[in-house]
This record gives structure tokens, sequence and C-alpha cells, in this order.
């Protein structure tokens, strides 16, 4: 049969690794984490609402019988609306800029349209 010393001093080196075991088992402990498509549902947000914006503005620019046969394009960007395409004259890029910039929801307009040359 062991000795008495010797059994104690496997229990102590048992139990000194369990606690170990467990502390570090304690420190992995989760915490509560916001949902993996908490930003994806976010960024959903913004995209449904540029997509709205652009649909709103195009439909602001067809409305206008003289901007209604201009080959313009609009797009959004968190409310920054950008005009791209060709017009006859200057005074048709004011009013389209306009236009644009009075629709609601707009921060700002960019101007990427270009005089058709003649």
């Amino acid at each position: 049969m062991q000795s008495t010393p010797f059994i104690q001093s496997r229990f102590l080196i048992v139990a000194a690794l369990a606690l170990a075991a467990f502390a570090f088992i304690a420190g992995c402990k989760s915490t509560p984490a916001t949902p993996a498509n908490a930003n994806a549902n976010a960024g959903s947000e913004v995209a449904t609402d540029d997509a709205a914006l652009a649909a709103r503005v195009k439909a602001a620019i067809v409305a206008d019988p003289e901007l209604r046969v201009l080959p313009m394009s609009v797009a959004t960007y968190r409310g920054v609306v950008q005009l791209s395409g060709y017009v006859e004259s200057e005074g048709q890029i004011q009013k389209a800029l306009a236009v644009a910039r009075g629709v609601p929801g707009v921060q700002s307009v960019s101007n990427e349209l270009h005089l058709r040359s003649q």
C-alpha cells in the first residue's frame, strides 16, 4: 500500500489542476452580444431609404415636362443625390438641381450633368 504523504501530494496536485481548469473555464464565460445581423439590418434600412429617395427624385424630375425627356440618371447614397446624364442647356441643369433639392429627405445634390455637344 502507498504511503499517506504520497496520496496527499497527488490529491493536492489534482486539486490544483482542477482549480486552475475551473478558473480558466469561468474566464471564458460568454457575454450577451448584439445579433449578428443587427448591423446588416441597419445597412438594409439605409439602402431602402436611398432607393425610396431616388425613386421620389426621379418621379419629381419626370413630373417636369422640360426634364422628363432628358436621359438623366439618379443615384443616392445616405441622402446625397447624384444626377448624371446629358442635357441641352445650363438652364436645364439648374432646374434639375432645384427639383432634386426640393424633394424631402435630400441632404445634398451632386451634379454630374453635362451639356450635350451640338
